[in-house]
């Protein structure tokens, strides 16, 4: 039987060695759906289980702090094709998304790293996707000090390609702050870019 440290209701003084009820929890969805959760190819799922939703829903993104001195130019960068799964917050199944943001520095430059972090830091949790942009595009605004970022993610989702109408297909959605959301121009050269 797993045993797994808890850190109950955030209180680490509270925290002690149980077992996490999400394995328990696997265990009566094995049941419900007709297997044998003491069978041998099962009998570890549980604890499996419940280590990859705390594993998952506890992502730490490690530091987002670092920033370097700008350059001292207007320059347009863009960091794409970072790759994150997410959970549909409807359907509890996953979603896999290419994320591209662009945002142009004032005083401030963003280490490379933190796109990334930054992109996973919210992907870690149920969501979706309008959200996830959304959120990705304020947090990186907040840590560079621009009000000149975009963000655009093409994910597929495996609530409708593996149910519903079972049909694979890639949903796009954008987060345009400051003149990214004004500028046609801005947002071309951004779009120049990626077809290049």
């Amino acid at each position: 039987m797993s045993v797994t440290e808890l850190d109950l209701d955030g209180d680490s003084a509270a925290s002690r060695t149980t077992e996490d009820p999400l394995v328990e929890i696997a265990r009566q969805l094995l049941a419900e759906i007709g297997e044998d959760p003491n069978r041998d190819g099962l009998r570890d799922t549980p604890a499996r289980f419940a280590r990859w939703w705390r594993e998952f829903i506890n992502y730490d993104p490690g530091s987002l702090g670092t920033l370097f001195e700008s350059i001292g130019t207007s320059q347009l960068v863009v960091v794409s094709d970072i790759q994150v799964w997410s959970l549909c917050e409807h359907h509890l199944l996953p979603f896999n998304c290419s994320v591209t943001i662009a945002y142009r520095p004032t005083g401030q430059l963003l280490g490379l790293s933190k796109f990334a972090r930054v992109a996973h830091q919210y992907a870690h949790r149920l969501q979706v996707q309008e959200r996830l942009v959304d959120q990705i595009a304020l947090e990186i605004s907040t840590l560079s000090g621009t009000p000149d970022v975009a963000v655009i993610a093409k994910g597929e989702h495996l609530c409708m390609s593996m149910r519903g109408i079972k049909a694979a297909a890639q949903m796009t959605s954008t987060a345009y702050r400051g003149e990214f959301s004004t500028d046609s121009g801005l947002r071309a050269e951004l779009f120049d870019l990626l077809r290049a």
